[in-house]
């Protein structure tokens, strides 16, 4: 399926408007379906780790949100939103990644 100029131009000013502010996740789903495909501890502690975890890292991205690189934070929030579960704690790391490959 051939894209047209303007689809292209649309879907990046998308993802520009995306990035900036730090998307929202569904924290509760996304770890009871992490939680699901592990074993180890228990559901409950495995759950409440995995929730804290989510929220340090979301309080983390919103106080560095606005000083990162647009063009990291477009890059990483796509990379979250392809398939799979989207998480803070690997979305803040894509982040980390991309400032010390600078």
């Amino acid at each position: 399926m051939p894209f047209s100029i303007s689809m292209i131009v649309v879907s990046s000013q998308l993802v520009v408007a995306v990035a900036d502010n730090v998307p929202k996740f569904d924290i509760a789903r996304n770890c009871k379906l992490d939680v699901a495909a592990t074993a180890g501890l228990s559901v409950d502690q495995s759950l409440k780790s995995c929730i804290r975890d989510e929220h340090q890292a979301r309080r983390q991205l919103a106080s560095r949100w606005s000083k990162l690189p647009a063009a990291n934070r477009a890059n990483c929030t796509a990379n979250e939103s392809v398939g799979g579960t989207p998480s803070y704690v690997s979305l803040l790391t894509c982040l980390q990644l991309d400032q010390w490959a600078r």
